[in-house]
C-alpha cells in the first residue's frame, strides 16, 4: 500500500540531502515530498529577519493543505526534528506517523543548542546577520567527514549556513507537541556522535515510541538510502 511521506532536512542542508532516499521510495510507488526550508539551500536568497520554526511550520502546513496531504508519515533528521515537532502539533489531524532519524527533539525547558556534544577544540561556527554555520573546512573534516568521493564533493558544494531562527526554538514554542500522543519511531545511527544516544533514548522513552538502529553515520539518507527507506516504512 502506498504511503505519503514528508521529509524534513536538518541544518546546513536542503531537499538535496534526501534525494537518494526519495528515489527509492518513489520507485516503490510512494508519494514523497522533501521541501527545502525557508532560507536554506536554493532558498537562501530569501534569508531575512523573522524566519522561525513557527513561520516555516506555517508554510509547510500550507503545503499539506494545498497538496491535500493526509495520513502523512512526517520524518525529520538532525535539527529537522524540531520542525517535525512544530508542524505535527499544528496539523495533528493530517499526521499518521512520525519518524525521527538521528534527530534533535528538545523537551520542555531544553535548548537544542545544548544537546549536541562538541569537542573543546572544535572550530566555532561562523555567524552572519541571519545565519550560523561551520566553515567549508570544518564541514570537510567534521560533519561531512563520513562522506567520500563525489558524494562528499556534492555535499560540500550544496551546504549552506542555517537561519538563526531555525537553529533553536523560542520558549514554549514546542510545548504543545509534548501534550499530544504520537505514533512515532526514533532511528538511532550507531556511527553518529550527535545527537547523543542518551538524548535519542530520552525522546523514545518520552514518546513511548519504537526504537530502531542503523549502522550508519549522521547522513543515512545519503549513504544508506535503501536502509533509510526501510526505516521510514517500518
Amino acid at each position: 500500500m502506498a504511503s505519503t511521506f514528508v521529509l524534513i532536512h536538518g541544518a546546513f542542508q536542503g531537499s538535496w540531502i534526501w534525494q537518494p532516499t526519495v528515489a527509492v521510495l518513489r520507485a516503490a510507488g510512494h508519494r514523497v515530498y522533501a521541501p527545502t526550508l525557508d532560507g536554506c539551500a536554493e532558498r537562501k536568497v530569501s534569508l531575512r529577519a523573522g524566519i522561525t520554526l513557527s513561520t516555516v511550520a506555517e508554510e509547510l502546513a500550507g503545503m499539506l493543505f494545498y497538496e491535500d496531504l493526509n495520513d502523512v508519515v512526517l520524518a525529520g533528521t538532525s535539527s529537522g526534528g524540531m520542525m517535525v515537532q512544530k508542524l505535527a502539533s499544528m496539523v495533528p489531524e493530517r499526521i499518521n506517523r512520525l519518524v525521527f532519524i538521528d534527530a534533535l527533539v528538545p523537551q520542555p525547558g531544553q535548548s537544542a543548542l545544548d544537546i549536541p556534544q562538541r569537542s573543546p577544540d572544535a572550530p566555532p561556527f561562523e555567524f552572519t546577520e541571519f545565519t550560523r554555520g561551520p566553515s567549508r573546512e570544518a564541514l570537510d573534516k567534521g560533519l561531512f567527514a563520513e562522506l567520500s568521493g563525489a558524494q562528499k564533493t556534492s555535499a560540500l558544494q550544496r551546504a549552506t549556513a542555517h537561519p538563526l531562527g531555525l537553529s533553536d526554538h523560542q520558549n514554549g514554542e514546542l510545548d504543545a507537541f509534548w501534550e499530544m500522543n504520537w505514533n512515532a519511531s526514533v532511528v538511532y545511527c550507531r556511527n553518529s556522535p550527535n545527537p547523543p544516544q542518551a538524548h535519542q533514548r530520552a525522546t523514545a522513552e518520552r514518546l513511548n515510541s519504537r526504537w530502531l538502529e542503523m549502522d550508519a553515520g549522521h547522513y543515512p539518507m545519503l549513504t544508506h538510502p535503501n536502509e533509510t527507506a526501510a526505516m521510514l516504512l517500518a
